[in-house]
Order: structure tokens, then C-alpha cells, then sequence
């Protein structure tokens, strides 16, 4: 099997362990594979962490992370390709939402949502096509070159005809609406923008830090970003925004996180090559890069050390940070000197965290960074996925799940307070959010831009 992405991590898994149970074929990726145990805690049905919405639903092993590796290990020790052909392994991996619960709450971390988009290279190199699919993974780009799409999304928002009729063409959920793009893209029209030719003279790295906004806040939420830097700029940051058109109209950056999701890993180097070369000279300078939306940054930290994109990627991994994370590392350090106020009437506030948000642990910056603000009554929601995980939710055949997901914790909690603002950092979980509640939630950024002194 020559994999796609580069499992070499995982090379002394296993060495010297008669127990290990690695299968015969695979090599690193089947070492991936074996790091399981059979501990069962991905078979929990009361875990209260975020692993494993898809068993959580139907309590079947075989939909958990480690009934998708026994199905895996089995297959791979028939035969190299067995596993791309099995029909009952096609189901798990397509129940799989890519929470990442797994890589935090499992005792040996097993990475199933990387696992998820190795198998999903591997079908496309064996000739398995999805229209949709493509659709899903090149969405912000097909946004980007032909801005009329977004007049289609809101013209089939509003068709009941429209809605069944790409329900039947392209198996779209069509319950809900789909995401609507801004009327106007994030553009660097910031008046205290700072160009990149002056910010790379600047010498403080304390000060001078990297906003890098992806494709989906850009198209989808451009007020996040003006929020973001209103926040920083008060801070007494000195920000350089990286964003979609940062290298003109003929080449979008952005982190690649919808390609990746959809198996398309070529594509995804691709991006990565682009973002990293725009990003070389900050990180060089060893600056803060800081993201807004989780899975988009996220991947800087994780997937692409996966990509073989060399030492470069090494050194953008330890500089980068969630927008939330990088607030609360600077309360700690005393260098975020801002004074937030609450506003009067303030309501009470729900907080609804990103799957990738709970697993790298960054719900506690969020905690740390809302306490800044002088009585502010805040609760978090107690809810695994929240249905949406990307294209998920917006799949037909995934209607159901992804609605009951969204149950399991998610609407509970924001029906029991009806008045409550929303704080949400993830774009899917918004939408979901909006899409069967009818709420906007907003990002943290945005919260605390409106209680800016």
C-alpha cells in the first residue's frame, strides 16, 4: 500500500511486543491501527467527554473506534486492498463524525480521524468517486471563483422544489438550509491594518502577532475578523492578517481543512505549500499565528505534520494558537492589557465548544479568557459533536443522526434558556446551531469586542 499520508510516528509501535496484534499488511498505518487496546472506554455510554457520538446513538461496538479497528485489523490481515472493497467497514468509517474524542480520551490516543482520511485517499486511488464528495472538499474554493454560487445557496434555502430536487441529484440533506455566504467576503480594508512589507521590520515578537483567517470566516462570518482586531488591536498587538486572497484573486489560501476531510490529501499539500510559503518570513521570525476557527487552525498543529511538508511545518506547529488560547496565554503572562466591561441587562451566556476545541484542551482558555470579564454569569454546554461536523450533517443519508446528536446535549441546553447568548467558535456547529434552532451564535471574538471599554 503506498499511504498518503506519513505514518512513520508510529514506527516503533508495537516492536518487541508479542501482544501487540499488528496486522500483516499496512506497515505504519496498520501500527496506527494497533495502538488500541480494547480498553472499551470508546464504549461508554455515559462517557461525558466528547468520544463517540456514533456510538453514543446507536450503542453498536462496530460504530465505535474500536469496532472500526477490529473491522480494519481483519481486513488488513487478509489482504493490502481487502478493506477498501468491505461494505460493513464503508458504513463505520462514514458514521465516523472526525471529533478527534478518540486522540484525547482513548489511553493510547488513536488518531480515527486521520485513520478516516487515509481510507478515504485510499478509495479515491481505487477508483471511488463522489461528486458531492468534491463538491464538499472544494466548497470554499468553487466560493471563491465563482461568487454567483452563493445567490444559488440562497435561492435553494428558500425552494422547497430546489431543496428536494438537489436532495435527489446530490443526496443533500434537505431539512436544512444550507450555509449562506456574507454578501461581502473579508477584505483588508481594517484601518489600522498594518502592510506585511512594514510588520516583517517590526522586532518585537511579543507584540507584533499573525491573524490567519480561513476561507469559511471570510466568506461566511467577515465581521468575526474585524472583531478579532478590534480585541487585539486594543490589546496593543500589532496584527498582519493572512487571508484567502493574500497571494491575489488567482490563488486561495487557506489551511486546506475542507480537502482533508474528503481524503483529498494531494489537494490539501497543495494548500499547505501555498499557506506555508506566505506564512515563511513570520515564521522564521518565530511569531504568534493565531486562527479563529478551530479546525482550520488546528490542522497547522496536527494534520500537517502528517503531510511531510518538512521542518518548516514543525516550527509553524509550536507558534500557533486558537484565538482563545493565545488571549488566555497573554492574561497569564500580563501582556493583554485590555478592560472589558459587561453591559448592562447582560444576558446570561451559553457556551457551546467545537469538537477539536475539547480535544486539544482549549475549553479551559475559553473559561479563563470569559472570567476576564467583571460578573459574568457563563455556563458550558455539557454535549459531545454537535451533528454538523462539516459536510456531515449536510449529507442525506445523515439526516437523522445528525439532528439526534445535536439532542443528545446541544439543544437541551439551549431550549432550557431560551434568551441565552450563544458563544460558539466552530463554523459547523454554528450552523447547526442556526439551522435547527434558529439561534446566531457568536464567536468569542465578537463577545468581547462588544464589551471592549
Amino acid at each position: 500500500m503506498k499511504k498518503v499520508l506519513d505514518w512513520s510516528a508510529y514506527y516503533d509501535q508495537g516492536l518487541g511486543d508479542a501482544y501487540a496484534d499488528i496486522p500483516k499488511h499496512g506497515e505504519d498505518f496498520a501500527k496506527a491501527i494497533s495502538v488500541c487496546i480494547r480498553s472499551g472506554v470508546c464504549q461508554e455510554a455515559d462517557n461525558r467527554g466528547v468520544m463517540c457520538p456514533s456510538f453514543r446513538l446507536s450503542e453498536d461496538p462496530l460504530l465505535s473506534p474500536g469496532g472500526r479497528v477490529t473491522l480494519l485489523k481483519q481486513l488488513l490481515n487478509q489482504d493490502e486492498q481487502a478493506f477498501l472493497a468491505d461494505p460493513q467497514l464503508a458504513e463505520s468509517i462514514a458514521q465516523c463524525v472526525s471529533c478527534k474524542g478518540c486522540k484525547r480520551e482513548c489511553e493510547n490516543n488513536l488518531d480515527m480521524a486521520a485513520i478516516k482520511v487515509e481510507y478515504l485517499a485510499q478509495k479515491r486511488r481505487a477508483g471511488h468517486h463522489s461528486f458531492r464528495s468534491w463538491l464538499f472538499a472544494e466548497f470554499p474554493y468553487l466560493l471563491y471563483e465563482f461568487p454567483f454560487l452563493g445567490r444559488l445557496i440562497r435561492i435553494r434555502n428558500r425552494s422547497k422544489i430546489l431543496r428536494i430536487l438537489a436532495g435527489k441529484l446530490l443526496a443533500i440533506n434537505e431539512t436544512i438550509a444550507l450555509p449562506e455566504p456574507a454578501l461581502k467576503k473579508y477584505a483588508d480594508d481594517y484601518p489600522q491594518q498594518q502592510s506585511n512589507e512594514k510588520a516583517r521590520d517590526l522586532t518585537d515578537n511579543d507584540a507584533c502577532i499573525v491573524l490567519l483567517v480561513d476561507s469559511f470566516t471570510a466568506l461566511f462570518n467577515p465581521n468575526t475578523v474585524t472583531d478579532a482586531l478590534n480585541v487585539l488591536n486594543a490589546a496593543g498587538y500589532q496584527v498582519i492578517t493572512v487571508h484567502p486572497d493574500s497571494s491575489g484573486p488567482e490563488k486561495v489560501i487557506d489551511s486546506g481543512r475542507s480537502l482533508f476531510s474528503q481524503g483529498y490529501v494531494e489537494r490539501t499539500s497543495e494548500q499547505a505549500k501555498n499557506l506555508l510559503s506566505i506564512l515563511r518570513p513570520h515564521i522564521t521570525l518565530n511569531r504568534k499565528i493565531i486562527g479563529l476557527e478551530p479546525s482550520a487552525l488546528l490542522m497547522l498543529r496536527d494534520e500537517y505534520l502528517m503531510l511531510n511538508l518538512g521542518e518548516e511545518a514543525v516550527l509553524l506547529a509550536k507558534n500557533t494558537y486558537l484565538f482563545e488560547e493565545f488571549v488566555a496565554r497573554e492574561q497569564v503572562a500580563g501582556r493583554f492589557k485590555v478592560t472589558l466591561n459587561t453591559t448592562a441587562n447582560e444576558k446570561r451566556i451559553l457556551v457551546h465548544g467545537h469538537c477539536h476545541q475539547k480535544a486539544v484542551g482549549a475549553m479551559k482558555s475559553m473559561r479563563k479568557v470569559l472570567r476576564r470579564v467583571p460578573n459574568l454569569s457563563f455556563q458550558f454546554i455539557e454535549a459531545s459533536c454537535c451533528g454538523m461536523a462539516g459536510s456531515f450533517g449536510l449529507e442525506a443519508e445523515h439526516a437523522t443522526q445528525s439532528k439526534q446528536m445535536a439532542e443528545q446535549g446541544l439543544l437541551q441546553a439551549l431550549d432550557a434558556d431560551p434568551s441565552a447568548v450563544v458563544i460558539c467558535n466552530g463554523f459547523s456547529c454554528s450552523h447547526q446551531i442556526l439551522a435547527l434552532r434558529q439561534r446566531k451564535a457568536i464567536h468569542l471574538a465578537t463577545f468581547l469586542a462588544s464589551h471592549l471599554q
